[in-house]
């Protein structure tokens, strides 16, 4: 957007995440550099990651920016008409936080939902404050953003709730369009429009214990805190005596990014495999990170994809994207039920739906569907069917849309007030103050008031004698 307001015939738009960029990539990264790639038929697209950067596209830019270098930030800021933020890139740059032009709120994630099942074995204090931490990060963009991003209709009703509590629901915007799909758009992860394709042998006669006639299961992507493979490792200890040609391999057993902590799930994962005798024979933990042009070969050496979850609050708002890469790949699907994904699978008979926590019935599908030859046929057929239905040009038409036409929120005029309004607690103000002596004492004086001298301690000794600055202002989201 000009000093004048107009945008540009083709419009500016920056693409803000903390991922790396590079050959391995999570979620986050995967995302942005799939909507530049997209967006750069009609729009001028940059990346900036305060992360590595290690790609280059001749479709649009990638810059690196330090987290500490507001300045930098600066200078795309003011190149862009429209910025599409991701989890803290309003807390760490103010540049952007403070901001008049166009922002989209990519709330893919609801990661305050996955907060509550990753912190949950620390103290009820961190456990507390890293709720309340999230739940601000999201309020600033949901009282700031002019349009918003989600994963599906179960995601849209969960942050038209939190839009609502925060006032843009209101007769601007209703005025603007009754059904809000102006407001917020369905732009779930996607597909590559090209077809899988092998190029080596990644798993069967590759890895050692896994032989080239082996069946195997393929738990694609992470160990996290929200799933629940303890229960497909009990599952595999059911089918391991009578069906030893049957293997589970996890293809990410650790996380790339030093920044992502190593989570409760492995540790369980690995013990129950451990205790059942099946590591190393029945069950395969990969310990490297695959890179992302490299997935395709794992997904093409399986035969059926797993994902396996418990019921909880992350589970109903999820939308599971190592399923997708199972669907690209036409790979059947066994997973739990309670998960948008699973009424997917379900409904057009593209594997096998168990109930969550139930060892027998996920074995019982697993062989069911191995041993079926006809079944399996046709479940591969059906999920290759799925494919087309979430090809990243389909899948971020909403975003494509909206960027080339952008328009601020009908209610812009009444934001700068409601911004003001949602730094309303104590711990999200002190959380907006600039780095400083003033803003270390006022957290040490809010720690102090919480816990008292003892819990300053913990804050301190769980930082290694970091400044309190670093106690708060992480980039785990």
């Amino acid at each position: 957007m000009s000093k004048t307001g107009e945008v540009a015939a083709r419009p500016h738009v920056l693409l803000l995440t903390g991922d790396p960029i590079q050959q391995k990539m999570a979620g986050p990264g995967i995302r942005v550099w799939n909507m530049a790639d997209q967006l750069s038929e009609l729009c001028d697209v940059r990346i900036v990651s305060w992360q590595r950067i290690a790609r280059t596209s001749d479709r649009f830019e990638l810059h690196f920016v330090h987290e500490s270098d507001d300045h930098g930030m600066s200078l795309h800021e003011q190149w862009a008409d429209v910025i599409v933020v991701q989890g803290v890139a309003f807390r760490i740059f103010p540049s952007v936080r403070e901001s008049e032009k166009i922002v989209v709120a990519d709330l893919y994630d609801p990661f305050q939902l996955e907060q509550l099942e990753q912190n949950k074995y620390q103290d009820a204090a961190m456990w507390a404050e890293e709720i309340e931490k999230a739940v601000s990060l999201l309020n600033e963009q949901l009282i700031r953003g002019d349009f918003f991003l989600c994963a599906s209709e179960r995601q849209r009703d969960l942050w038209l709730g939190g839009l609502s509590s925060m006032g843009r629901l209101n007769p601007l915007t209703y005025t603007d369009d009754p059904t809000f799909s102006s407001l917020i758009g369905i732009a779930p992860f996607g597909l590559p429009a090209e077809p899988p394709q092998r190029t080596r042998t990644a798993i069967k006669g590759v890895v050692e214990g896994i032989h080239e006639n082996d069946r195997v299961l393929l738990w694609g992507g992470g160990i996290y805190n929200w799933f629940d493979p303890v229960t497909l490792v009990e599952a595999m200890g059911l089918l391991a005596a009578d069906h030893p040609d049957i293997k589970l391999f996890f293809l990410s057993a650790t996380h790339f990014n030093p920044d992502v902590p190593e989570m409760q799930a492995v540790a369980d994962t690995i013990a129950a495999s451990e205790r059942l005798g099946l590591t190393g024979r029945s069950v395969f933990f990969n310990d490297d990170w695959v890179d992302y042009d490299d997935r395709v070969n794992y997904l093409l050496d399986a035969d059926l994809g797993v994902s396996a979850h418990v019921l909880h609050a992350e589970t109903r708002f999820s939308f599971r994207t190592r399923i997708l890469d199972y669907l690209w790949a036409g790979l059947p699907v066994v997973a739990s039920d309670g998960d948008a994904f699973a009424e997917i699978i379900g409904s057009a008979g593209a594997g096998r739906i168990v109930p969550p926590a139930d060892p027998v019935a996920l074995a019982e599908a697993i062989l069911d569907l191995l041993s079926t030859p006809d079944a399996l046929v046709a479940a591969r057929d059906r999920a290759q069917a799925l494919r087309s239905r979430f090809l990243w040009k389909e899948s971020l038409r909403p975003l494509i849309d909206f960027c080339a036409d952008p328009q601020p929120a009908a209610d812009r005029a009444q934001l700068a007030q409601r911004r003001a309004n949602a730094a309303g607690s104590r711990f999200a103000r002190i959380l907006l103050m600039p780095k400083g002596r003033r803003r270390d004492a006022a957290l040490f004086a809010y720690y102090l008031r919480r816990g008292g001298f003892r819990l300053v301690r913990e804050k301190l000794s769980e930082r290694r004698g970091r400044l309190l600055d670093n106690v708060v202002d992480t980039t785990e989201y």
